[in-house]
């Protein structure tokens, strides 16, 4: 079949095979840039969530930039007949194909992370491989959860707490900047966001492998983060899903105390970038936000996206010869301090009243933000022939 993109709101229902392993392929050649060798790099690395955005990076970057061995989890729909499966799963599977190419172990579970029988299938593969992993990196992104302790399923939601927000948005589909008004979200709505995007799977996770005895010495256990700037505050970090970020960094200080007691590890919450996901694309506010953010930090050169800033994690705060984790005050790694300085902020300020729908595309980077949203399911790559006839199922 001949694929093109076919966008539904903030998700695009069709996927490139071709595009996804040629993003792939260039986030691999960016990591192994890295050439970070030796005793300090991981060997083995558990990755939940591994099939986009910083877990897939991640995964790359741990691969192609330092040889380790890698298990992947992910959720993802797998082609069947003449349907397209998602861009995770080509993703996933371009991964694969590099990862062969050289030489690298690398496994992978499509299943709900969140469910026990998805758990007991890691440690067996776990074990499998050799056993212990000497980096755990947790990035899942999901708007429901099943607790498998009572079989409910929570759903969360994206609202503020404690009051109306009114501010400005963007309509990605109609390119409109336009007011948006979010009620308040009610206390079932903050709990319920909390069980799902809290830290009580993270932490469900890391004590099953401490059970099993798959952390090796001195193994880091990863969950990612994000903060923003004030003006998302009340959507973001004030609202539904900063009571969950800040739930995740409270059990991220009691994973580190049990992490040191059973391997001499530790367990940090990675405040990151923000960058275009399908994730964020979600987030009222956030896109026309990221449209600015893009456009100063390309004028200041310090632009990243996911694959810079997991080579980043890697060379300066984990692995690196000089490397410093340089924790904040309350004991997170800081990977969004380019995006947080104040001069990139107060750029972004000074657009913020400023931007409509007559210069939205003067003002930011919308332009670069849709073809960021495009790679996601891998189109507009260059080197792509996209009138070549694809199958879908088996594409390589």
């Amino acid at each position: 079949m001949i694929i093109k993109p076919r966008i539904r709101g903030f998700v695009c229902i069709t996927s490139h095979p071709h595009g996804c392993l040629e993003n792939v392929r260039q986030q691999a050649e960016s990591a192994a840039k890295l050439i970070l060798e030796g005793g300090k790099t991981p060997k083995r690395v558990l990755v939940l969530g591994a099939s986009t955005g910083y877990g897939l990076s991640s995964r790359i970057s741990a691969a192609f930039g330092c040889n380790a061995e890698t298990l992947g989890v992910s959720f993802e729909r797998e082609p069947k007949e003449e349907k397209l499966g998602s861009a995770g799963h080509y993703n996933i599977s371009a991964f694969q194909k590099l990862a062969r190419e050289k030489g690298l172990t690398a496994i992978d579970i499509n299943g709900d992370a969140f469910s026990d029988d998805c758990k007991a299938e890691v440690v067996k593969k776990a074990h499998e491989m050799g056993g212990q992993f000497d980096l755990v990196i947790y990035s899942l992104a999901s708007p429901r959860r099943t607790d498998p302790t009572d079989g409910h399923t929570y759903r969360a939601c994206l609202k503020p707490v404690g009051m109306i927000y009114k501010n400005k948005t963007l309509d990605t589909d109609r390119k409109e900047v336009k007011e948006i008004t979010i009620d308040p979200a009610n206390d079932d709505e903050i709990s319920q966001t909390e069980k799902v995007m809290g830290g009580e799977d993270w932490e469900l996770w890391t004590n099953l492998l401490i059970q099993e005895g798959l952390l090796a010495e001195g193994c880091v256990n990863l969950a990612y983060s994000y903060v923003g700037p004030e003006v998302t505050w009340p959507i973001y970090r004030n609202g539904t899903i900063g009571r969950a970020k800040a739930h995740l960094e409270k059990v991220g200080h009691s994973l580190h105390a049990a992490m040191k007691a059973a391997c001499g590890g530790s367990a940090y919450v990675s405040v990151n970038k923000a960058v275009v996901t399908q994730a964020s694309s979600a987030i009222p506010v956030v896109p026309l936000y990221i449209s600015m953010l893009f456009k100063v930090m390309r004028e200041l050169g310090t632009h990243e996206g996911c694959i810079e800033q997991t080579n980043r994690l890697f060379k300066d705060r984990l692995y690196g010869e000089n490397a410093s984790l340089d924790l904040d005050d309350v004991g997170r790694i800081r990977l969004d301090d380019w995006e947080m300085a104040p001069e990139v902020q107060q750029k972004v300020m000074e657009l913020w009243p400023q931007v409509n729908s007559g210069n939205l595309l003067g003002l930011t980077n919308f332009a670069e933000y849709q073809d960021e949203f495009l790679r996601l399911f891998g189109f507009g790559l260059s080197g792509v022939d996209y009138e070549l006839d694809v199958d879908p199922q088996n594409p390589f």
